[in-house]
C-alpha cells in the first residue's frame, strides 16, 4: 500500500480564448490548463506518473518550439517542475525510481531528464513513434528531452483484463499496483495509468480526453478543445472509441474508479481535495 499519493501540477499553460477552451468567459480572455502528474510514495521508492515540463524546458524555452509556446503559452515556472516539487516534499531526485508515462508529448515527458537514474515506462509503440516520428508527428516530440539516454522500459499492450480494458502491470513487486491501460488515438502508443489506492482505483487518462464533460453522459466539451484534440490526434476513430469506453467505465464503475485527464485544472483540484 502506498504511503501517500500526491497530485502535482507540473506545468501551467494559459492559451487565449477562454470561451473556446473552458466554455465560459470571454473570447479574448486567457484560459488555464495544467499538467496533472502523480507522485506515488512506495516502500521501494517514488513513482512519478507523467513528468510535465522539466528544468531544461524552463531554462531553454526555445527547444519547445515557437508554435507550442505561441498557442499553449506555457508559464515555465521552475517551482512547478516535478524535480522542484519532489525536493520541496523532502525527497531527493534519486528517490524517484520509476517514471510511468501516458505518452511522450513534450508537455508530458519534459521532466524525465531531471531523474536520470529512473526507469521510464512507456508502450513500445510510443517509443517507436518518438524515435522515428512521421512528418506529422515531429512537432509533438522533442528529442532533446531524452538526449540524456533514459533507461527505457518498453511494454507491449497485451495483458490482463481490468474493468473491460486490457491492462499491463507497469512495475513488478511495487505496491500500490500501477497498470498501463491502452488508450490509443491521441498518439500511437498513448495509454492511461491506473493506480490502486486504499481499495479504490484512479485512472490517469493522459490526453485521452481534455475536459471533464467528455467522460460524462451526455458528453460535452468546449469547441476549442474539440478542435485542438482533432488537430493533435493520430487516429481519430480510435480516440473517439476510447472516449466512449471511458464514458461507459465512468457510468458503470464511477464509484470504484476515479477518472481524470492531464490538463483539466478542476479535476486536479477535485483530486487534491479527495486526497
Amino acid at each position: 500500500m502506498s504511503l501517500r499519493i500526491h497530485h502535482l501540477n507540473c506545468g501551467t499553460m494559459c492559451p487565449y480564448g477562454r470561451r473556446l477552451m473552458a466554455g465560459e468567459g470571454g473570447i479574448f480572455e486567457t484560459s488555464e490548463m495544467c499538467c496533472h502528474c502523480l507522485l506515488i510514495e512506495t516502500a521501494q521508492g517514488l513513482v512519478l506518473v507523467d513528468s510535465g515540463l522539466g528544468t531544461d524546458d524552463v531554462r531553454t524555452p526555445a527547444r519547445l518550439g515557437g508554435p507550442f509556446r505561441a498557442v499553449v503559452r506555457p508559464q515555465l515556472r521552475m517551482e512547478e517542475t516535478a524535480l522542484a516539487q519532489v525536493q520541496r516534499l523532502g525527497f531527493k531526485r534519486e528517490d524517484v525510481r520509476h517514471i510511468v508515462l501516458t505518452h511522450l508529448d513534450l508537455d508530458h515527458a519534459g521532466g524525465i531528464a531531471d531523474f536520470p537514474d529512473a526507469k521510464v515506462h512507456v508502450f513500445n509503440a510510443e517509443i517507436e513513434a518518438a524515435m522515428a516520428p512521421s512528418l506529422r508527428e515531429k512537432m509533438r516530440y522533442v528529442q532533446a528531452q531524452w538526449a540524456h539516454g533514459p533507461h527505457w522500459v518498453g511494454h507491449r499492450t497485451e495483458g490482463e483484463r481490468w474493468f473491460g480494458f486490457d491492462a499491463v502491470r507497469a512495475i513488478a513487486n511495487v505496491e500500490p499496483e500501477v497498470l498501463l491501460v491502452p488508450l490509443t488515438g491521441h498518439t500511437r502508443g498513448h495509454c492511461g495509468v491506473a493506480v490502486r489506492d486504499a481499495g479504490r482505483w484512479m485512472l490517469h487518462c493522459g490526453d485521452a480526453y481534455f475536459y471533464r464533460g467528455e467522460v460524462e453522459t451526455p458528453a460535452r466539451c468546449p469547441i476549442g478543445l474539440m478542435a485542438f484534440q482533432s488537430i493533435m490526434q493520430i487516429n481519430g476513430p480510435q480516440r473517439l472509441h476510447n472516449q466512449r469506453r471511458l464514458r461507459e467505465l465512468n457510468t458503470a464503475h464511477g464509484g470504484e474508479v476515479a477518472l481524470f485527464c492531464a490538463h483539466d485544472p478542476l479535476e486536479l483540484s477535485r483530486q487534491r481535495a479527495a486526497a
